[in-house]
C-alpha cells in the first residue's frame, strides 16, 4: 500500500508539474501573441512585413508626380510652346493659327473682339481650336479679357455686365462674387477656360488713361475685398482668373499700349498701397498674375516690371510667396516694342521669372519670340531647369482645372441673359 500510495503521490506531483508548465506556456503564448498583434504580425503570415512593403509601395506611388511625368514626356520645342500664348487673326481658324498650334505647340490662345462676331461663330471657332490642338499632348489655355464694362469681348447678343467701378460704388461683397460667377459662367458656356480679370489696380490717379472705371475704386481695402470676391466667383465656374496688372498700374499717366509709363514709388509705398490687393489675392489662392509694362525706377531703373527680376522674382515670388503662374502683358504693346527688341524682351521676361509670354499680334512677332527663346536655351542663356520650372507650373494649373479639348455642343444665350438680368437688378 505504501508503494501504491507513493506512486499516486509521484503521479499527482507529475500532473501538477505538467499543468503548471502548460499554464506557463499558455501565458507565454498569450503574451507573445499580444506582442505580435500589437506590432502588426498575424499567423501564419508576417503581416508587419507585408504592411511595410505595402507602405513602401504607397510611398513610391505618392512620389510618382503625374505633372512631372507629363513634363518629362515633352520635347524642348513643346515646352517652349507651352510658355507662349498667342493671338490670332480673323473670326475663323486660319493657317497662321494652325501653324502655331500644330507645329509650335503653343500653350494658349487669346481672343479679342476681332475674333468674335456672334455666339454661333465664337463657339465654332473655339471648338475648332480645340479640335486642331487635340493631336497635341496638352490642352490649350483659351483666354480672353472679359472684365465687364468697356473691356468686354463677348458677342453683342449677351447683355453687358457693369464696370468694376460701378461694383465698387455698390460696395457689396456678395454682388462682386456674383459678377465674377457670371463672368465665369459666360466664358465656360463658350468653352473658354481663362479670364484676364479682375483688375486689382487702385484708381489713385484721376489722369490715368488706361485704368479708370476698370478699377473697383481708390482705396486698397475696397479693391482688395471686392476684387478677391470677383476672382473667387470666376474660379467657382472652373475658369482660371488672372489678376492684373502687377505691381499696380493705377498711378500712371501713360497708356502702356502706346508708351512705357513710369511710377516713382519706392518699395515701402508699394507694399503699403499698390501691392495690398495682390498680396491679399495670393493669400486667397490666386492661380495666375499678369505683370504690367511699367517702369519703377526706384525698384529697377533698367527693366519694366514685366522684364524685371526685382519685381517678379524678388517681390512677387519671394516677398509675396506667389507659387502660381506668371504671365506678361502683351509683349507687342508699345511699352515694349518702342523700347526693346521683341525677342530679347521675351528672353528677359523668362529669365526674370515669367512663366508665359503673351504675344497678341502677327505670326512674324510670334515666331520671333519662339525662336528667340529656343536660341536662348540652346546657347545656355536660359537653363533647361528654368524652362522646366515654368512648364511644371503651367501643367499643374491645367491639371488643377482639368482642362480638356472636348468641344462644347451648344449655348443657351437666353438663359445666360436671364441670369445676367437677375444680377443686374441689384446694381
Amino acid at each position: 500500500m505504501a508503494k501504491r500510495g507513493n506512486y499516486h503521490l509521484e503521479s499527482g506531483g507529475s500532473i501538477i508539474k505538467k499543468w503548471f508548465l502548460i499554464i506557463i506556456m499558455l501565458i507565454g503564448s498569450a503574451i507573445l501573441t499580444g506582442y505580435l498583434l500589437a506590432n502588426g504580425f498575424t499567423w501564419p503570415f508576417p503581416k508587419k512585413h507585408a504592411q511595410q512593403e505595402q507602405n513602401n509601395a504607397g510611398e513610391e506611388q505618392q512620389e510618382l508626380d503625374p505633372v512631372k511625368e507629363q513634363l518629362d514626356s515633352l520635347t524642348l520645342e513643346e515646352k517652349i510652346g507651352q510658355m507662349v500664348m498667342v493671338g490670332i487673326e480673323g473670326d475663323v481658324l486660319g493657317d497662321d493659327a494652325r501653324q502655331m498650334i500644330q507645329q509650335h505647340h503653343v500653350g494658349g490662345i487669346i481672343l479679342f473682339k476681332r475674333n468674335i462676331d456672334n455666339p454661333a461663330q465664337t463657339l465654332s471657332l473655339i471648338n475648332e481650336l480645340k479640335r486642331v490642338n487635340s493631336a497635341n499632348k496638352i490642352p490649350l489655355f483659351l483666354s480672353v479679357d472679359e472684365e465687364g464694362g468697356r473691356v468686354s469681348r463677348m458677342p453683342d447678343q449677351l447683355k453687358k455686365l457693369p464696370t468694376s467701378g460701378r461694383i465698387g460704388e455698390v460696395n457689396d461683397d456678395e454682388l462682386s462674387f456674383e459678377i465674377g460667377r457670371l463672368l465665369g459662367q459666360e466664358l465656360k458656356a463658350f468653352g473658354f477656360n481663362m479670364d484676364f480679370a479682375p483688375v486689382l489696380d487702385i484708381n489713385s490717379n484721376p489722369n490715368n488713361p488706361v485704368i479708370g472705371d476698370r478699377s473697383f475704386g481708390t482705396s486698397p481695402e475696397l479693391v482688395s475685398r471686392l476684387g478677391i470676391q470677383t476672382m473667387k466667383g470666376i474660379q467657382s465656374q472652373n475658369v482660371i482668373s488672372v489678376v492684373k496688372h502687377f505691381p499696380g498700374h493705377g498711378d500712371t499717366s501713360v497708356d502702356s499700349h502706346i508708351g512705357l509709363p513710369s511710377v516713382y514709388h519706392d518699395y515701402e509705398r508699394l507694399k503699403n498701397f499698390e501691392l495690398i490687393p495682390f498680396a491679399d489675392a495670393v493669400k486667397n489662392k490666386a492661380d495666375a498674375v499678369m505683370i504690367a509694362h511699367i517702369l519703377l525706377p526706384n525698384i529697377d531703373p533698367e527693366h519694366p516690371a514685366s522684364l524685371s527680376p526685382a519685381v517678379i522674382t524678388d517681390i512677387l515670388r519671394k516677398d509675396l510667396n506667389f507659387q502660381g503662374v506668371v504671365i506678361t502683358d502683351d509683349l507687342t504693346m508699345g511699352a515694349i516694342t518702342n523700347n526693346f527688341d521683341l525677342g530679347e524682351a521675351a528672353v528677359k521676361a523668362v529669365t526674370a521669372g515669367s512663366d508665359i509670354v503673351l504675344v497678341c499680334h502677327s505670326l512674324e512677332m510670334e515666331m520671333l519670340v519662339i525662336n528667340a527663346l529656343t536660341k536662348a536655351v540652346e546657347a545656355g542663356r536660359i537653363s533647361t531647369e528654368r524652362i522646366d520650372e515654368s512648364v511644371y507650373r503651367i501643367l499643374k494649373l491645367k491639371q488643377k482645372y482639368r482642362l480638356t479639348d472636348e468641344p462644347v455642343e451648344s449655348i443657351d444665350i437666353d438663359q445666360l441673359n436671364r441670369d445676367i438680368e437677375q444680377v443686374l437688378s441689384r446694381v
